[in-house]
């Protein structure tokens, strides 16, 4: 069975060694890398399944390097941050991230949320396989292109820039179109079951899609309950 390969980029050395040794018991390959500048030179080799990144790092910021690695890779990233202020938290998942974690932290916490992050991952995949079976890698509706095997949308033929979670929470909804999802439904899927984030965060991306792709007659608030796609949209 292949490795899950995990990258570290932690400049705290005995921290970086305690996620190493635990995630080398829990069967993932890892490497480390202590600076940002390193950090991106060992993702472009290594090619890592997912990477942990610190928020706090000497040459630059994680969430730098977090909007550098989600603008070149499709690689997820669980966050470890000092941190404890939630709006930090959710600034971070917007940059990006898939999720976080506070230190000190216990690393059981930290695989189980490495597991619920590569099942969601898993999940993903699925759904885009459905998205194929549903209408081909490209998927039209009105005047929007969701183009599955680059994770990019275009309205009018013009690339309209998605964050990570703004591409999944449009995927989710439309593949699945006519469904009507809660707001902690759409948390779990999208989000994951760890996050610990209020449902306002759902609200806030879905306003954003709303707005950068001029769907509020497709995405449809179900008062009191939460949202979902049109299904009599005209493909």
């Amino acid at each position: 069975m292949k490795k899950t390969r995990i990258l570290i980029i932690e400049d705290e050395v005995a921290i970086a060694d305690i996620l190493e040794y635990g995630l080398i018991e829990e069967g993932h390959q890892t490497k480390k890398a202590h600076t940002g500048r390193d950090g991106l030179k060992v993702l472009a080799e290594f090619n890592p399944d997912l990477l942990i990144l610190d928020w706090m790092l000497p040459d630059q910021s994680g969430l730098d390097i977090c909007k550098k690695v989600t603008a070149s890779y499709n690689i997820p990233i669980l966050m470890i941050t000092a941190k404890s202020d939630i709006t930090d938290k959710i600034l971070g998942l917007e940059f990006g991230a898939d999720d976080y974690i506070t230190k000190p932290f216990d690393m059981r916490e930290v695989n189980a949320r490495i597991r619920t992050i590569l099942r969601r991952v898993d999940q993903a995949d699925r759904s885009k396989e459905e998205a194929v079976e549903a209408g081909g890698p490209v998927l039209r509706f009105k005047d929007i292109e969701i183009v599955t095997s680059e994770r990019l949308v275009r309205k009018d033929g013009k690339e309209i820039e998605l964050t990570p979670k703004e591409y999944d929470l449009l995927l989710k909804l439309y593949t699945h179109r006519g469904k009507i999802y809660t707001r902690s439904e759409l948390l779990d899927d999208v989000w994951g079951y760890f996050y610990s984030g209020d449902t306002r965060t759902v609200d806030t991306h879905i306003q954003r899609l709303r707005k950068k792709l001029d769907i509020s007659d497709l995405i449809t608030t179900v008062f009191s309950i939460g949202y979902k796609f049109n299904s009599q949209t005209d493909l």
